[in-house]
């Protein structure tokens, strides 16, 4: 059963018989939106990019994104950069895989965030949304779904962190500038 999150939920990702999640997926999809035009509304293609940026003690020690893949330590993957969005209408565009379990224990949080490197403005996107899956089973556990779109480049989406023995998400769904990751750095980090 998803879980459709508000802007600041956090939820444990312990599973419903009481075992903890091994690998999940942070899925992120988007749509164009509709610009009106002299000849009726057309849809320009919109190229966002996700990142997982792994941190220890609010200190940033690794990224994956679509010019690093893989982590250092193998344990968090992404499946690669997709230029246009809306592929798989409300499907994933873009995923993140995380192996919880091979995560290093000095690693406490993992942001993911969604950025224009082109530069558009998701007024120019729309059903913009993450989802966490179980990647063992293909269960959607939580999804958290941005609401309007606005003049920033990018989004700070949500948050992987530890919670004593196990991990929780957080939706975070804040809206930034900037056309990587490091751009976004000031932003994430009060979400620490």
């Amino acid at each position: 059963m998803t879980v459709n999150m508000t802007k600041g939920q956090a939820i444990s990702l312990q599973k419903n018989d009481g075992g903890t999640l091994t690998a999940v997926r942070m899925g992120l999809g988007w749509q164009a939106a509709p610009r009106r035009g002299l000849f009726g509304s057309r849809t320009r293609e919109i190229d966002l990019d996700a990142s997982a940026v792994l941190f220890a003690d609010k200190q940033p020690v690794d990224v994956v994104f679509f010019r690093h893949l893989v982590s250092d330590d193998g344990s968090v993957r992404h499946t690669g950069d997709n230029l246009v969005g809306g592929v798989g209408q409300g499907g994933d565009d873009e995923a993140i895989l995380v192996d919880l379990q091979r995560i290093p224990v000095h690693i406490d949080q993992i942001v993911f965030t969604v950025n224009s490197f082109t530069g558009q403005t998701f007024q120019e996107v729309q059903n913009a949304f993450c989802r966490l899956v179980d990647e063992t089973n293909g269960q959607e556990l939580a999804r958290y779904t941005l609401a309007g779109g606005g003049q920033y480049t990018a989004q700070i989406m949500a948050k992987v962190h530890r919670a004593g023995a196990g991990w929780q998400m957080t939706a975070l769904g804040t809206p930034a500038n900037g056309r990587t990751f490091q751009d976004l750095m000031p932003a994430i980090l009060p979400h620490l």
